[in-house]
């Protein structure tokens, strides 16, 4: 799986998830017809796996999970309460993280 970063051409949905939600990061990415949004808040981590296309496999799943655990410090993710939310098409995965994620 080979996520692209297409951050830019989706300015309005990353001035929205900014505006309208506690995320100080966003950031979009797609894979095929598959389109990943992940946005950093202070104390948890989302990540929105989209298809309008047909639903999303588990595998999918886990390898968009393990894409974006690889680039979090290891020492703040709750792995044990890391939660998955799947409906047809959209999967939300919430990661809950130990402490702050930005030092101000």
């Amino acid at each position: 799986m080979k996520l692209v970063n297409v951050t830019n051409s989706h300015r309005k949905l990353v001035n929205k998830q900014l505006e309208n939600t506690d995320a100080h990061f966003v950031k979009v990415y797609s894979e095929g017809n598959t389109t990943v949004v992940y946005s950093e808040a202070e104390k948890h981590v989302e990540i929105l796996i989209l298809n309008q296309k047909r639903a999303i496999r588990k595998t999918e799943t886990n390898e968009i999970l393990k894409f974006f655990l690889r680039r979090l410090p290891k020492e703040l993710i709750e792995k044990e309460k890391i939660e998955t939310i799947e409906i047809k098409g959209i999967t939300e995965i919430s990661i809950p993280l130990s402490q702050a994620l930005v030092r101000n």
